[in-house]
């Protein structure tokens, strides 16, 4: 998959997210809709299994952390930026999410979760913060970030 009709398939779920609050029902509906034996998350994981061999995602290593930012905020997204992270058995820097955040957790290892969940999406509301954090192997994050905020707090 290209870096085109990566934008294309997350345009068409984020159409379905326009207007949506970020809350534990649209967690919980993401996983019913778009969940871990979904289409979506297929076409998306291997999108991103793709993008990180190929080298466009994840380009920049910190930490012990891969991540990059594959597109900026906009209007096609939903206003939202993206970010994919390559993680493995690690605790991230801490940060805060000022319009909240929505993740597709994509394990690598059998196993792996963030933040203590595996396959699927976890949203995090407005005003949410965490120390993103990797256990039981290696995991990609895809994150949406409406407006493109995340402040990170050395906390």
């Amino acid at each position: 998959m290209s870096q085109a009709s990566f934008r294309a398939a997350l345009s068409e779920l984020a159409a379905e997210l326009a207007g949506r609050p970020l809350d534990d029902t649209l967690d919980a509906w993401l996983n019913l809709h778009h969940g871990a034996d979904s289409p979506t998350f297929s076409r998306l994981a291997e999108a991103i299994r793709t993008g990180v061999a190929e080298g466009w995602l994840c380009p920049r290593e910190g930490g012990g952390i891969r991540y990059g930012r594959i597109f900026k905020a906009a209007d096609d997204l939903a206003g939202c930026s993206v970010d994919v992270v390559d993680m493995s058995d690690i605790v991230g820097p801490h940060h805060r999410h000022p319009h909240g955040e929505i993740d597709l957790i994509v394990p690598v290892d059998a196993g792996a979760t963030f933040d203590g969940r595996g396959a699927g999406w976890c949203v995090y509301g407005p005003g949410s913060a965490h120390r993103p954090t990797v256990a039981g192997g290696r995991a990609f994050v895809l994150y949406l970030l409406p407006q493109g905020a995340i402040e990170f707090t050395g906390a």
